[in-house]
């Protein structure tokens, strides 16, 4: 998984050169930091979600810019997408001595992802310091961490374990967001916005579908 992680930010560090290397006067590549919190919650097909749970994402933003008004946005995150969830007779559980079949499940699930979205940026011109945009994309992630908290009847039957071996490494979801970015200097601006990373994969070995989701309240910089 380190070398996993490594690849992928080597590969956006040298696209990122090689963009300021190529661009044009009124083109080039903006290069960012993002720290923001998740809203995650689940949809189970044996069951029901439970709530929204909060995560965290931390990592590096860029925008491709191809013209005046429109970006190839991606970037390189740590992301977590915590969600509980209501479900009948979970594979991995429902055969442990002592619980109750009968009885739903309530999960926690902690999933920690390396996300590399691949977006397209739509913006308004700048008006006094400012531009708004909408965003829409694809976004692809590599499970790099997956832990359960389980009970059954009240009684607690994971605690923080390791799902990894039932658990799915890669997890899709379709990006629609907004916001918008103000100018602090010529180079410098403050971003903050509003997006739907919303799961079409499922992230069990379940013999039913499992997807969690989340909102994310972007915050970032770019330089």
């Amino acid at each position: 998984m380190k070398k996993l992680a490594f690849v992928l930010l080597f590969t956006f560090f040298t696209a990122s050169l090689y963009a300021q290397q190529t661009t044009g006067r009124d083109y080039g590549f903006r290069l960012g930091l993002t720290a923001h919190p998740t809203f995650g919650f689940i949809k189970a097909e044996g069951g029901k979600g439970n709530g929204v749970s909060l995560g965290f994402a931390y990592g590096l933003i860029g925008d491709f810019n191809f013209a005046e008004n429109y970006s190839f946005s991606t970037g390189l995150t740590m992301t977590t997408i915590n969600g509980k969830s209501t479900e009948i007779n979970p594979d991995k559980y429902f055969m442990i001595g002592g619980v109750n079949p009968a009885t739903p499940f309530d999960i926690k699930y902690k999933m920690q992802y390396v996300e590399v979205p691949l977006t397209i940026k739509l913006k308004t011109s700048e008006m006094n310091g400012m531009r708004w945009f909408g965003q829409f994309g694809l976004s692809n992630d590599f499970r790099i961490s997956a832990r359960q908290d389980v009970k059954n009847a009240g009684k607690v039957i994971a605690d923080d374990v390791n799902s990894s071996d039932w658990t799915r490494f890669y997890r899709a979801g379709l990006i629609i967001g907004g916001g918008g970015e103000f100018s602090i200097d010529r180079h410098t601006s403050i971003m903050a916005g509003l997006t739907l990373n919303n799961g079409f994969t499922n992230i069990t070995d379940n013999s039913y579908s499992v997807k969690n989701h989340f909102v994310a309240l972007n915050l970032g910089v770019f330089f």
